[in-house]
């Protein structure tokens, strides 16, 4: 059976690393303070971001291994499981990592916030990377942000609201410039999109040639985001990024140009409904409008 630590708050991490218990909802701890550690195999209740300079190579992130570049982030999420077993070996890490509590962001613009943040997604098995004066940046931010609560380690449940306000003016930060490196990096691989795009189309013509409509239904951006091994926030920030147009749109699109074809070789609405993949006439009847205009019977009598 495996080893399992439940990170179900953010001290739980701590007290297994051997660091400072500095808030109740909040831990930042200074690998370098406290190595060597041991590793383990983590199933997440908090939100954390795990910044070294040289992770193990060894890493899981769910049922995938984890790409971790040297000067980089791992970012996890609440329900999410990653790390790796201990097999008895001690380990010397630089670097640090901050986990905080949902709680902390409750009520809070930041809370609405975190759904922007694609790089926590289950499916982006990349870290981010970072150029150097990133790291020198981010370390000090939350080297700052451990001082600030140092004074609170001996009664790491104090949550005063002017505590928890500078808390989260530092998260807020520390998350935007973690977001900056996801953008970049999502920049860096558009550069080569071109066949990306080209197999995206390929697979919606395989989708309707297969006819796997008729089990499916409409093509989805989460199925073909699948195809292709991205998920479905990182392909469509790719898409957006690279053609200005969301994935959605542009399969609405291409199913609509089919719909096209089809009425205009004598199918009537109902059954091009069901050639298309829709449940029922009235959907595609509603898709035909908004992307073409006008309805697929004003459309046939044009």
């Amino acid at each position: 059976m495996r080893k399992i630590l439940k990170v179900d708050n953010p001290n739980v991490y701590a007290r297994h690393v051997g660091a400072p218990e500095l808030h109740r909802l909040l831990s930042v701890i200074h690998y370098d303070d406290v190595s060597p550690i041991r590793s383990s195999l983590n199933n997440y209740g908090v939100y954390g971001l795990f910044i070294q300079r040289e992770f193990p190579r060894n890493l899981s992130y769910g049922v995938r291994p984890m790409q971790a570049s040297d000067a980089s982030i791992i970012a996890v999420a609440p329900g999410q499981q990653g790390g790796a077993e201990d097999n008895g070996d001690e380990l010397y890490i630089s670097g640090w990592a901050v986990l905080w509590s949902p709680e902390l962001m409750h009520n809070t613009d930041l809370e609405a916030r975190m759904r922007d943040f694609h790089f926590f997604s289950y499916f982006y098995t990349e870290s981010l990377r970072m150029e150097p004066q990133e790291w020198r940046f981010i370390t000090q931010l939350l080297s700052l942000l451990q001082q600030e609560l140092t004074g609170n380690e001996a009664a790491p449940s104090d949550d005063s609201p002017a505590l928890r306000h500078v808390i989260l003016g530092y998260l807020r930060l520390l998350l935007e410039y973690c977001n900056r490196i996801y953008l970049r990096q999502l920049s860096e691989e558009n550069r080569d999109t071109t066949d990306i795009l080209k197999r995206f189309h390929a697979l919606l013509e395989q989708y309707y040639l297969e006819g796997k409509q008729q089990q499916l239904g409409l093509p989805t951006v989460t199925y073909c985001a699948s195809e292709i091994a991205y998920s479905p926030h990182y392909f469509g920030d790719m898409f957006r990024k690279a053609t200005g147009d969301t994935a959605i749109h542009y399969i609405h699109t291409y199913v609509i140009n089919i719909g096209k074809s089809l009425l205009m070789q004598g199918h009537n609405i109902s059954e091009t409904s069901r050639l298309l993949g829709f449940e029922f006439p009235h959907h595609f009847t509603r898709l035909f409008k908004k992307v073409v205009g006008i309805t697929p019977s004003e459309y046939l009598g044009k």
